[in-house]
């Protein structure tokens, strides 16, 4: 009972941790926004988020690791909406490292979607679904691909129909009007990389399971 009661704490405690850290960065993307009414609209998903977190707590808890996933998603999209996606500082360097002709953080947090994502859905999946282990490796991939497209959908609902004075600062397309297939394309890109890396990382642990066990 102690282990257990020493495991829920150091558990609770890096999800103190976590929260902290962004609340801290949220807080400032809201108090350093160049653009108030984006910010809003963009911390919409943000907002449906957290709450979907809170609500599902007592029911079914993450890993720590995939709450430091979670948290480092949201970090970086709530970063992006405070100078909008299009005028980022941190995608400037980039754009200046890489000598790319647009502002590549959307193409950032797209892919991290996928990336940073995999392993939460996965976990959500297999331990609290109880989805069989085949169904669970491939099903978030399979989520990724069709929330980024019900996304670009909402996009371009909110910049074309409902906000349309922030329709340009919310797409960040960038004149690019293949923009939404190729912000699909990265987040699929994070999911197969990450999917990929799930997989080595578990046939790794098996085989020295395997190994041990026909030692022992």
């Amino acid at each position: 009972m102690r282990i257990k009661s020493s495991d829920k704490t150091r558990k609770i405690g890096w999800l103190v941790i976590f929260s902290f850290l962004f609340s801290v960065v949220w807080a400032n993307s809201l108090i350093g926004t160049t653009d108030l009414a984006n910010w809003l609209i963009e911390n919409t998903l943000t907002v449906i988020s957290l709450l979907f977190l809170i609500l599902t707590y007592k029911r079914y808890r993450f890993s720590n690791f995939s709450y430091l996933l979670i948290c480092t998603f949201l970090c970086l999209h709530v970063y992006g909406s405070k100078y909008t996606y299009a005028d980022n500082t941190f995608g400037f360097w980039l754009q200046d490292i890489f000598h790319s002709s647009r502002n590549q953080y959307d193409r950032l947090v797209h892919f991290s979607f996928g990336f940073l994502l995999y392993y939460p859905m996965q976990e959500c999946f297999s331990k609290w679904l109880h989805y069989p282990g085949r169904i669970a490796f491939f099903l978030p991939v399979t989520v990724v691909l069709s929330v980024g497209a019900l996304y670009e959908i909402i996009e371009w609902l909110v910049a074309a129909i409902f906000f349309v004075e922030q329709g340009i600062s919310y797409l960040g397309t960038q004149g690019d009007v293949w923009d939404a297939q190729k912000d699909m394309a990265m987040a699929f890109l994070g999911t197969a990389i990450a999917s990929s890396l799930y997989w080595t990382a578990t046939k790794v642990v098996s085989s020295k399971v395997e190994s041990n066990t026909s030692i022992s």
